[in-house]
């Protein structure tokens, strides 16, 4: 059996890959995908995480997910949860951009039920030039 910081690593893992269909093996089939960043848009069910990973994938080039904290089982549980602070890198619109953020799993069967994701909007907007915000450092 599989521990719950193994899904998680290999959910993160399969970004790097681009390839939708690995991205969503690792969720339920009623997988609640939770974004609480103001730029972020949830969505519920596999099939529809399906259908908008493309874009993500599209937008966001050269992606990783840098773990850099998981807190979370790493002994075999048919539930748990896991937290993931991560670093988020990638290439917008030619853009190089590095955005922190943290993510709480729940686990089922070895299988990701819910995702809760929050990301710096702020930091990627200013990395973007998008702001409109004065730097805060004159």
């Amino acid at each position: 059996m599989t521990t719950p910081a193994e899904v998680v690593r290999g959910y993160l893992g399969a970004f790097e890959k681009g390839d939708p269909a690995a991205i969503a093996a690792f969720v339920t089939e009623d997988f609640e995908n939770e974004h609480l960043s103001e730029l972020g848009s949830g969505c519920s069910g596999r099939t529809e995480y399906l259908n908008r990973l493309p874009g993500f994938l599209g937008t966001f080039t050269n992606q990783t997910y840098t773990v850099l904290d998981l807190v979370g089982s790493d002994q075999p549980r048919s539930t748990a949860t896991v937290v993931v602070r991560y670093r988020f890198d990638a290439v917008f619109e030619g853009t190089a951009i590095a955005i922190p953020g943290v993510m709480w799993f729940n686990i089922s069967g070895g299988l990701i039920v819910r995702r809760t994701d929050l990301w710096d909007s702020l930091t990627f907007l200013n990395q973007t030039s998008q702001s409109g915000n004065p730097s805060p450092n004159p």
